[in-house]
């Protein structure tokens, strides 16, 4: 039952949980830059801990994505057509989970932003109108506390995800010459909201002797309480992936590939310190992956390659600025400590 219920929980947690950024232009621009294809659902099979009752693994991860390319619906446009020119941003997260008993599991994680964002200001920031400039932010995020219930069914391949994520996180800006003005609400590391999140996952074998091995999960993220006229558009998403164990003795024991297919839809951002005709996306993305097992060590690194991206953009012709930054292959690496 101990190694059973490990590898059930390995499939159906995330092993990403940096929050999604979008980015707009300042509002008089009116651009946008939206960045995000990191997202809470995907598993890797080792992320999580064999654990028994009372047992608790430690993790650290790190992500990264740079945002490099304009994108107006689903193809690429002129860099010129918007104002903000790229995204850089490094993810440091750290968490850690819980089995409090056989029926469910208990996990908290908290990021951190590391943020470069080269724009053009509209001369109110650091220079004259048109001319480019970097903005820099470290801070934290928002801290995300996740229950999982694994009681639906005996064999525990069925279960549900609930959670919140509390606005622990920076949306205020950097002390810049105005307050941080070159970060605009939606690029911050907070969005200062209350989110109410809750999903459900299901795991299983796809071969006689197990080795193969698949899971499926769906996740929605939606606002509930909002801060300073920002509501970050409700978001849903799903994951589809499979795994292999090869023999149980030797080195190839400690290696198992992963194969993962995501899909990320957000619906347009609200309020008066939003640009909402600038906002929301959708995008699928395919993960191959690997995790290497030492004893009470474990690490993970994938990398997330866009196969199709949808951004919502507003008319170049009536509104002079327009698209959304998009980001090339993302990658990331964990490392688990188990109790």
């Amino acid at each position: 039952m101990k190694t059973f219920y490990g590898r059930a929980l390995a499939r159906l947690l995330p092993t990403v949980s940096v929050a999604s950024a979008c980015l707009l232009a300042p509002a008089i621009a009116a651009a946008c830059a939206c960045g995000c294809g990191i997202f809470d659902v995907g598993g890797a099979t080792g992320m999580m801990p064999t654990l028994e009752t009372g047992d608790i693994s430690v993790f650290f991860r790190y992500d990264y994505m740079n945002q490099d390319q304009n994108f107006e619906q689903s193809h690429k446009a002129p860099a010129f057509q918007n104002s903000d020119k790229n995204l850089n941003s490094s993810f440091y997260t750290q968490g850690g989970t819980w089995l409090i008993n056989q029926d469910f599991a208990l996990e908290a994680e908290l990021p951190v932003y590391a943020r470069h964002l080269t724009t053009t200001d509209d001369g109110t920031v650091y220079g004259p109108a048109g001319s480019i400039y970097t903005g820099k932010i470290l801070a934290p995020g928002d801290m995300q506390i996740m229950g999982i219930y694994t009681g639906l069914q005996a064999n525990m391949q069925t279960g549900l995800i609930f959670g919140v994520k509390l606005p622990t996180g920076d949306f205020h800006g950097p002390n810049g010459p105005l307050g941080g003005a070159e970060f605009d609400r939606d690029s911050l590391p907070g969005t200062g909201s209350t989110d109410v999140i809750f999903g459900v996952y299901h795991t299983g074998t796809l071969s006689q002797d197990g080795r193969l091995g698949f899971y499926a999960q769906q996740r929605a993220q939606i606002a509930v309480a909002t801060q300073d006229n920002y509501r970050p558009g409700n978001e849903f998403d799903t994951a589809a992936g499979i795994d292999y164990t090869f023999e149980r003795t030797g080195f190839l024991n400690r290696i198992t590939p992963v194969l993962s297919v995501l899909n990320s839809f957000r619906l347009h951002d609200g309020g008066a310190n939003a640009d909402p005709p600038n906002s929301g996306y959708e995008r699928v993305l395919v993960a191959p992956g690997v995790e290497l097992r030492f004893k009470n060590v474990r690490v993970y690194a994938d990398i997330e390659v866009p196969v199709y991206q949808f951004t919502n953009a507003a008319s170049f012709a009536v509104e002079g600025d327009s698209g959304q930054l998009v980001a090339s292959p993302l990658y990331k690496i964990q490392v688990n400590y188990d109790f």
